[in-house]
């Protein structure tokens, strides 16, 4: 069942998510200016003035109408149990900027709900919505945008529990470090499904005039504060990189070798490493699609080997004139063909390109197999910017040479950059003084 407590932070923050940003940079120049007036008002708030004189609350007042916070992301310090009181004046500065820090996050969180609360109520369970979608459609377009709503909400309830107990020296990094794997657990597959998410929101978008009318009436209601859709779908891919900075902004006023430190730390480790999984996870994910389509344009002539694999990417990709010498020919005579390489992370792909954007191979070797070099021989005429590629084992298992031609000079060292051995491996081009010699012989013949 979703916590209920949590919404006593998220009704008292007006402010959705996409807006939160620029309400915090003008918290953060107040926070300063606050903190500079404090110790010019610790005469003004001695215990006998009577500022300090509180009514008598209704213990039926919820915790935050007790606490007043303001609906456009207060500060820790404007929260009237804490401005002037004198645990606050007996504060370091550096202890109250840590405190803010940590109010930051608590706030900024409940922002962030309410804008997931936002898209799943009003737009994902939307019944005109839902009635124009396939199942497959609703959950690339949503995907687990309800498990994140939840996991939020726990995340945030579970703050305002530490919040409640010392609202002076609330700790949440041990909080943060405690829900990191359910953050992992969501978001993950959430940001995986990003590239599903945007092709089909496209596709909906431009086929469907249905899906464009019934969103742009959703688009405008008040709830939403007629904000798009697509800037609701995107707020996780946002807030898992916000959270981090602001464990990271909480750590570096973490006392040192403190225990908050070591949590701090390791929520930032937690944060930072998903982050990472996560982007690469989308890369992989887009290199794939890249694959699937460039599959259907793919005809083999020669060994046929299955081109999408999860583990491959496209590294570099484009159409080279290679030089070809007629030896048969009385002057060596020189001819050029146009040849399209599409080189992977683990393979090199040679076509000759065809209409509709179509390729036939022709060869193909391993990338361990597959070596660039400068070609240290002038050509004359058109002929310049040339570099030499070797196959040491082409897809019959035979050694391969190519000489290639590149319209500019910075487009050659590219590629002879791209198909260099990876650092640490032996060259293992074989006799490549047999090879200068071969060359030197046809430019020999072209004099």
């Amino acid at each position: 069942m979703e916590p209920s407590s949590h919404r006593e932070f998220s009704s008292h923050s007006r402010l959705l998510y996409q807006e939160y940003s620029d309400v915090a940079l003008n918290k953060a120049i107040q926070s300063q200016k606050r903190v500079d007036a404090l110790a010019e008002d610790f005469e003004l708030n001695s215990p006998s003035s009577p500022r300090l004189r509180r009514k008598v609350l209704s213990p039926q007042d919820s915790y935050l109408q007790r606490l007043s916070v303001s609906s456009t992301a207060s500060l820790w310090q404007d929260i009237p149990m804490i401005r002037g009181s004198r645990m606050l004046l007996n504060m370091s500065r550096d202890d109250q900027k840590l405190q803010e820090a940590k109010f930051e996050l608590i706030m900024s969180e409940a922002s962030y709900l309410r804008s997931l609360n936002v898209a799943v109520d009003h737009f994902q369970r939307s019944s005109e919505l839902q009635a124009l979608l396939t199942n497959q459609e609703r959950k690339w377009l949503f995907s687990r945008l309800q498990e994140v709503r939840d996991v939020s909400a726990s995340f945030l309830f579970e703050l305002e529990e530490k919040f409640e107990e010392n609202m002076f020296t609330f700790n949440v990094c041990d909080v943060a470090l405690r829900h990191a794997p359910e953050f992992r657990k969501v978001y993950l597959p959430y940001v995986t499904n990003q590239t599903y998410q945007e092709q089909i929101f496209q596709r909906l978008l431009n086929g469907n005039a249905r899906f464009q009318q019934v969103l742009e009436r959703l688009e405008s209601a008040t709830v939403c504060q007629r904000l798009s859709l697509k800037s609701f779908l995107i707020l996780p891919f946002q807030r898992i990189t916000r959270l981090k900075l602001l464990l990271q902004n909480i750590l570096k006023r973490t006392p040192p070798e403190s225990d908050e430190e070591v949590q701090a730390t390791q929520a930032y480790d937690a944060l930072e490493k998903l982050i990472k999984d996560c982007n690469e996870n989308v890369q992989r994910m887009k290199s794939t699609e890249e694959l699937i389509y460039l599959s259907q344009k793919i005809d083999f002539e020669c060994k046929i080997f299955p081109l999408v694999s999860q583990s491959r990417r496209l590294v570099k990709c484009g159409e080279l004139m290679a030089l070809d010498f007629n030896t048969l020919s009385p002057k060596w005579k020189l001819s050029t063909r146009p040849i399209y390489l599409h080189l992977f992370n683990d393979r090199l792909l040679l076509s000759r390109p065809r209409e509709g954007g179509r390729f036939v191979v022709f060869d193909h070797a391993a990338f361990s197999d597959v070596r660039g070099e400068k070609c240290e021989m002038k050509l004359h005429g058109a002929n310049k910017n040339v570099f030499r590629l070797f196959l040491l084992k082409n897809n019959q298992g035979k050694r391969m040479e190519f000489l290639f031609r590149t319209e500019t000079h910075s487009e050659k060292l590219r590629w002879i950059s791209a198909l260099a051995p990876p650092r640490g491996e032996p060259d293992l081009l074989e006799s490549p003084g047999e090879t200068a010699q071969a060359l030197q012989g046809w430019l020999g013949g072209l004099a």
